[in-house]
């Protein structure tokens, strides 16, 4: 109830009248409804990006059009502005007054920004959003990034990812041994646990690494970037479930000393904004991935395959030995994990009535 009373008073917020705000800013001896801002979002992306590169994009677009241009965003894909992997740093000592991506690529320098990406075997992507938006979640993402001048809000979702682009078979544990792949994240880390050299990349370079033999695999997305990315021609093995991102959340974060220069209107716009466009890039994705799994379906070079029963058990094995280790580690990490697996072991009863049953009886019954 409080984070649905907080989205309503948002929206009232947003439709307040300009003369509203000038009655409100005059108890102050200011009028604010007459300030304009030009801003800058960088990005992890690669240009045109579909899905995240877009969500990027429309974030932008959309908080200008709301704030009758008052509020514009240039945005800037990555490597344009800053590297596309910094996009933390650039964001937190005021480079850019805005970033887009993963929170999940800083997990050197905040291990604990990892819970709210996604976690191996972690929530889907209708938990994450109960999680954050009513579950206390963006309380902590707020205070724990507070520490790092920035203001972080959920800035899209793709939904459950795939397992990745393999150039050979995994038909047991013994085939993960000396692999290397793209795989960032605490997954890049239970990886590690199973014998495989983890890389990161950004996306601009996984293609080519995967073609050239530098990397044996790569995880992404799914099938509509993937396809988008062309990954498809670099290995044959299409490996399923994304075990390692089941509800993989992007965020939008802002600069803190950026964010305190708005009036109040212009930063409840940004946050309905960002809300609006969660729901509209997990709507895309999941259209996306429909229509880009039928043509993957029908290309005779690729083999879409589920992992082997005994890699999955020891990658869920590994990933809890992994959360554990990394609370043990960090405290803030321990305090996060103890509020997403609280929530989680709710949800997962709820969800085998609901949604788990549903869903096995629709596949049974086809």
């Amino acid at each position: 109830m409080k984070r649905r009373e907080f989205v309503g008073g948002l929206a009232l917020a947003a439709g307040a009248t300009a003369c509203g705000q000038q009655q409100a800013d005059s108890n102050t001896g200011a009028d604010r409804a007459s300030e304009t801002f030009e801003w800058n979002m960088v990005t992890s992306w690669p240009p045109g990006l579909p899905g995240l590169g877009v969500g990027a994009e429309h974030i932008a677009e959309r908080i200008g059009k709301a704030s009758n241009g008052r509020l514009k965003v240039k945005v800037y894909s990555g490597g344009e502005l800053v590297p596309a992997l910094e996009v933390f740093d650039a964001v937190s000592r005021g480079t850019a007054q805005m970033g887009h991506d993963a929170s999940y690529y800083h997990r050197g320098k905040v291990p604990a920004a990892q819970y709210f990406t996604s976690i191996p075997f972690g929530m889907n992507g209708n938990e994450m959003n109960a999680w954050l938006y009513y579950g206390g979640g963006w309380d902590l993402w707020r205070e724990y990034y507070a520490q790092f001048n920035l203001v972080p809000f959920p800035g899209g979702l793709t939904g459950v990812q795939m397992g990745g682009w393999f150039n050979k078979e995994i038909n047991s544990v013994d085939d993960l041994a000396g692999l290397k792949m793209r795989i960032p994240g605490l997954g890049g880390e239970v990886m590690q646990r199973a014998g495989v050299t983890q890389i990161t990349l950004p996306a601009s370079e996984i293609f080519t690494s995967l073609q050239t033999g530098a990397i044996d695999a790569a995880e992404w997305v799914g099938p509509y970037n993937d396809l988008s990315l062309g990954l498809h021609k670099a290995a044959r093995y299409y490996y399923y479930p994304g075990w390692h991102e089941p509800g993989p959340m992007i965020e939008l974060i802002v600069n803190q000393d950026a964010w305190n220069t708005l009036p109040d209107d212009l930063k409840s716009i940004i946050e309905i904004v960002c809300q609006s466009v969660v729901l509209d890039m997990q709507s895309e994705y999941n259209y996306g991935n429909a229509m880009a799994l039928q043509q993957l379906e029908n290309d005779p070079d690729v083999e879409i395959r589920p992992f082997p029963e005994d890699v999955l058990a020891l990658l869920q094995r590994l990933s809890m030995e992994a959360v554990k280790a990394l609370s043990a580690e960090d405290e803030w990490s321990a305090r996060i994990e103890k509020s997403f697996f609280e929530f989680m072991k709710a949800s997962m009863r709820n969800q085998a009535i609901s949604e788990q049953a549903f869903l096995n009886a629709r596949s049974a019954h086809s």
